[in-house]
């Protein structure tokens, strides 16, 4: 993954940290900042899911809003399954 895949990867990610945020029921996480960062994990976790399992994507792709959303919702979700046993 090149450079301006990366940086693409990761400006998909901050908006879809935004939308994963606003759509996500029940309590939200810590803040803003967590939440982004779990769009743009989500977003690399999009990447590499839709490249290595679906051969969606190639280098220098960035994934698409769909997929990112849902790897967000995903690490939402474990953050919040994580959270809730302390």
């Amino acid at each position: 993954m090149g450079l301006f895949g990366i940086i693409g990867t990761a400006i998909v990610g901050l908006i879809v940290g935004a939308i994963a945020k606003w759509l996500s029921p029940g309590p939200k996480p810590d803040g803003c900042i967590v939440t982004i960062l779990i769009g743009i994990a989500g977003a690399f976790i999009a990447k590499y899911i839709g490249s290595e399992v679906f051969g969606w994507y190639r280098d220098g792709d960035t994934p698409g809003w769909i997929m990112s959303v849902l790897g967000a919702a995903l690490l939402l979700w474990l953050y919040r399954l994580v959270r809730n046993r302390r």
